[in-house]
């Protein structure tokens, strides 16, 4: 994130959550600037060029996935919605139509703000090549030379945890839904077969947390997806 105040969109008609996030992104050191439908929204991510985007779903004029669907015809800018939609469905539509996150209302600012800022982080990077080297906490993953560590201990992944692992790596931060995980890493054909995914999530959480049961880096989301916890300290 640069030290200049990064500018925010905001579409939501909803006129008491606009003026709750005015006042909480301004005094965490956010640009806002607002609309209330969809149309004007889209106006405005054209002529002002945010560096992100909070979307409502529930917009007067159209369904904010489509609103997604038409932003990734055109910009890659991040996407978090904010939704009193709490079905998996939803979740899982808004995910598929190119948001990078999703958040239920009500919720809390800090974990709003905590998720803005890996979105911003990882845009940041968005133009360059991929970092060779992640880090989160203990864990080490050296893309380029397809290494796994743990407290500087050689981690072995068979050849789907390591792709599995890699993929979730290279979008940390973010949700990634069941169907895009199985068809990036088993392929076209395998994308309702969520078994699968649970199967090797639940082996690299063996092999990865200290305490599988309760995991700290390999997170669920709920009947959605996996993401990989990206902690605003572990890239440098």
């Amino acid at each position: 994130m640069s030290s200049s105040e990064p500018t925010v969109l905001l579409i939501d008609d909803e006129v008491q959550m606009r003026r709750f996030l005015r006042a909480s992104l301004s005094a965490s050191g956010f640009k806002l600037i607002e609309a209330g439908t969809a149309a004007e929204g889209l106006s405005l991510a054209a002529s002002h060029n945010p560096e992100l985007i909070l979307l409502d779903l529930g917009l007067p004029d159209e369904d904010g996935v489509n609103v997604t669907r038409t932003l990734r015809e055109w910009t890659r800018v991040p996407i978090i919605v904010i939704s009193a939609r709490g079905r998996e469905a939803s979740k899982v539509e808004a995910l598929d139509a190119g948001a990078d996150d999703y958040l239920t209302k009500p919720f809390g600012v800090s974990e709003l703000l905590a998720r803005m800022r890996v979105a911003l982080r990882h845009a940041a990077h968005a133009g360059g090549a991929p970092e060779p080297v992640f880090e989160v906490g203990a864990l080490r993953l050296d893309l380029a030379r397809r290494e796994v560590t743990l407290n500087g201990e050689d981690v072995h992944l068979t050849p789907l945890e390591y792709r599995l692992l890699s993929l979730l790596a290279q979008h940390a931060g973010k949700v990634l839904t069941h169907s895009h995980i199985l068809k990036e890493v088993w392929g076209p054909g395998h994308a309702a077969q969520t078994h699968y995914l649970r199967v090797y999530m639940a082996q690299l959480r063996r092999k990865l947390e200290p305490d599988p049961a309760r995991p700290r880096l390999l997170m669920t989301e709920p009947g959605v997806g996996y993401r990989l916890k990206d902690e605003p300290t572990s890239r440098r």
